[in-house]
């Protein structure tokens, strides 16, 4: 007896976009992103989280279909926990990214959209590895990932260095996640930011950049009125 396959088509082509972005500094590692969720020209939810903490000194943003980054973060977190008590010690920030890196690897070519950036710091310091769902693993010091990566390395190409202070650190993240939504349609809302030291990571309570929108017009507006009483 034949047999047919049924393939469901989506109503319309889904866009993936983001903003998410870590960078390491002399005062650890900082993650930021922001909570817009898009579905094509849809705005699907405006106050998603794109940064999971896995464990006290490990949180990961995500980039990609919203759906596939929740499945594979909570995997990951269940198999983090899992080495954790079978060895009586965390899995390395290259560990867990080569795990990932395996697990994800067999899903190439599919219809898996994953992009995770690991932001963490273990016994031999701070941490920045890129994981996508091709298998792919890359290490840096600064990663932006999604549609308004552009926009946002456009500022921490400018302002990034070693010797940032944590304030520093934080404004520079949070400017450059500002930029990239006020020019990236599917990027927007809120910016979530993420602290990782030695002592576990922190979490900032989280801005609504139409407040920051407005802070900077009026900024601007101040510079344009100076400017013309100079004339």
């Amino acid at each position: 007896m034949a047999t047919h396959s049924v393939t469901a088509h989506r109503p319309f082509p889904l866009s993936h976009g983001t903003t998410t972005l870590g960078f390491i500094f002399q005062g650890g590692v900082i993650a930021a992103a922001d909570t817009r969720a898009s579905a094509g020209g849809l705005v699907a939810c405006p106050d998603v989280n794109k940064i999971t903490p896995i464990h006290s000194h490990l949180v990961v943003t995500s980039s990609g279909s919203g759906a596939d980054c929740m499945l594979w973060e909570r995997i990951l977190a269940r198999e983090i926990r899992l080495y954790q008590l079978r060895h009586r010690r965390r899995l390395s920030i290259h560990g867990t990214a080569k795990l990932l890196s395996f697990m994800l690897h067999p899903f190439k070519g599919t219809e898996v959209c994953v992009a995770l950036t690991l932001c963490g710091w273990d016994e031999s310091g701070p941490k920045l590895i890129y994981v996508c769902s091709d298998g792919a693993k890359l290490q840096g010091d600064v990663f932006s990932v999604g549609s308004g990566s552009p926009y946002a390395y456009g500022v921490l190409d400018g302002g990034l260095r070693w010797s940032l202070s944590k304030e520093e650190a934080i404004s520079l993240a949070r400017e450059a996640v500002f930029r990239a939504t006020h020019r990236d349609a599917y990027s927007g809302n809120n910016v979530d930011l993420f602290h990782i030291t030695d002592q576990g990571w922190s979490q900032r309570q989280r801005e609504n950049l139409k407040e920051e929108y407005y802070r900077d017009m009026g900024r601007r507006a101040k510079i344009v009125e100076e400017r013309k009483r100079m004339i």
